[in-house]
């Protein structure tokens, strides 16, 4: 755990490069700079960002940790998502308002609720793939984001109508591009008209406003009210220690966080699932039999190492709000500390053979947290893992059950930048044939959480 010190202060060293030609690499070659001078200053060093700044990236185990057990007095949460989803989002909030947060949303994505979510996760696929063509190539990401969305949608909101309807219509296009947007100055982010990006935003995020608080006002008009289990009953009944509730507003925000970041991520890691098993056939075929046999061991233990090989989020950041020691390093106050897990992932002194893609390395083990760190650590870990953990789970069972895939030599799809999420370059594409119907067990026959 990092100390607030008056040491002088000692930073990593870093390449001696202008600030305009690295900012112009991040943006062009965002994941290979990352790594390769993750590699060469061994796990941490300091770079000179446009708008970030002096900057501190980690990759090293004991660094990563120490800044992730940090207390959230001493180092905050950088992101400019909070623009596009709220002050009220676990985005925005810091310090005691955010732990308070956190204890009210952890019960609705606690463990024990997961096998309640996992029948709509297999309905939501099941009603997808029914218009999959077979044996012809096609792009798997916007099928998978219509799957994971729709599932989340209904956890969150216990029912289907008109209402999320228009969600559902309202949220795949404004997601990439408030996600694009973010990742620009402040000053781009403008309504400067109709058809503004930043414009388009502000008036979806002004229509979702308007159709969640018709639906709060519906959910509290509901005769079985107490009764509901749903996300958005949950939050609504929740109260804080002093026993004042969420605010609607916050409760909106908060929503917004869940639908959009609940969703494209997860999509976007199985569209990766799938590009990558297209190229191991045997693990494909280890795969299949054991989701006829009713076993998930495997398929989680793949599930993982997609996502330490092919990670969405590649980074995750921090700002330091004193000047505070970090192993042998003393960060002052107001720097840019980023957590590269893309680099984390690529490490050699984290993985062994990491450039493999080798399921069987998480065999009989579960991931180290500090290492493999798709969720992001500490006390500002992914609120939503063992949900999406479990999404994927079921989805790919559902899938190994109803579908051969074509496999192919090949090379791997490149890795795509949508703004905040990477994916697969050519949309992670997939043929599939359906295979001949067999008796099996239910689709997860155990879950594993992340």
């Amino acid at each position: 755990m990092a100390e607030a010190t008056t040491d002088p202060v000692r930073l990593p060293p870093g390449p001696r490069i202008p600030k305009i030609a690295l900012g112009m690499a991040f943006l062009a070659l965002r994941h290979r700079v990352i790594t390769v001078l993750g590699r060469r200053y061994d796990g941490a060093y300091t770079i000179d960002l446009p708008i970030f700044g002096r900057t501190v990236v980690l990759s090293d185990r004991a660094l990563v940790k120490d800044l992730f057990t940090t207390s959230g007095d001493l180092v905050h949460r950088a992101s400019n998502l909070g623009a596009v989803l709220g002050p009220g989002s676990t985005f925005s909030l810091d310090g005691p308002a955010h732990l308070q947060r956190r204890k009210l949303l952890v019960p609705a994505f606690h463990g024990k609720r997961m096998g309640g979510y996992e029948a709509i996760v297999e309905e939501e696929v099941r009603r997808e793939i029914a218009g999959w063509p077979t044996g012809i190539e096609f792009e798997t990401l916007e099928p998978m984001m219509r799957i994971t969305l729709n599932a989340i949608l209904r956890a969150v909101f216990g029912a289907r109508g008109a209402a999320l309807d228009e969600l559902r219509e309202l949220l795949p296009p404004m997601v990439p591009l408030a996600s694009r947007m973010v990742v620009m100055p402040p000053r781009l982010r403008r309504d400067l008209g109709p058809w503004s990006p930043w414009g388009r935003v502000e008036r979806s995020r002004r229509r979702y406003n308007e159709i969640i608080a018709d639906l709060i006002a519906e959910a509290r008009s509901d005769p079985n009210f107490a009764d509901r289990n749903d996300v958005l009953a949950l939050m609504l009944h929740a109260r804080y220690e002093d026993g004042s509730a969420i605010t609607d507003s916050h409760v909106a925000d908060e929503l917004l966080t869940l639908l959009t970041a609940g969703h494209e991520t997860t999509a976007t890691t199985l569209a990766w699932t799938l590009e990558r098993l297209r190229r191991h056939p045997r693990l494909l075929s280890r795969l299949t039999a054991e989701a006829d046999a009713g076993g998930s061991e495997l398929r989680q233990a793949t599930i993982w190492e997609v996502q330490r090989t092919r990670p969405v989020i590649e980074a995750t950041v921090r700002t330091t709000q004193d000047r505070i020691k970090l192993g042998e390093w003393v960060i002052p106050e107001g720097t840019t500390v980023i957590v590269g897990i893309a680099a984390s992932h690529e490490s050699e002194r984290n993985f062994s053979d990491p450039a493999t893609f080798d399921p069987d390395r998480f065999l009989g083990a579960t991931p180290d947290t500090y290492t493999w760190i798709p969720y992001g650590g500490g006390i500002r870990r992914c609120i939503g893992a063992a949900f999406a953990n479990m999404e994927m789970n079921v989805t790919l069972a559902t899938l190994l059950r109803e579908f051969e895939f074509g496999t192919t030599y090949s090379a791997g799809e490149r890795r795509h930048s949508r703004g905040v999420a990477i994916a697969p370059g050519d949309g992670g594409r997939a043929v599939v044939y359906p295979r001949t119907p067999v008796v099996h067990a239910p689709a997860v026959a155990e879950q594993v959480s992340a």
